[in-house]
């Protein structure tokens, strides 16, 4: 096997997401996403040639804080 050739059998987990996808991947629907997006609540995206994409790493930040934010206020969290 050629060296191109295992390696395009290793998944890849992209820091780039589509709309659709960094959506699910903070466990969201895309209506909910945009509308946070808006509010500044969630990242904005970047367009690189003609693709709109969501860095995963601002959204591991984002979702960061809001968890931390989230624990100092939530009842729910003093039960666990």
């Amino acid at each position: 096997m050629t060296r191109r050739a295992a390696n395009s059998n290793r998944s890849i987990e992209p820091r780039g997401l589509s709309r659709d996808d960094a959506a699910a991947y903070v466990g969201i629907g895309t209506t909910l996403f945009d509308r946070l997006v808006a509010t500044g609540k969630m990242p904005k995206c970047v367009r690189l040639d003609g693709r709109i994409l969501w860095d995963r790493r601002q959204l591991d930040r984002t979702m960061d804080g809001l968890f931390e934010e989230t624990d100092e206020n939530d009842r729910w969290s003093k039960v666990a």
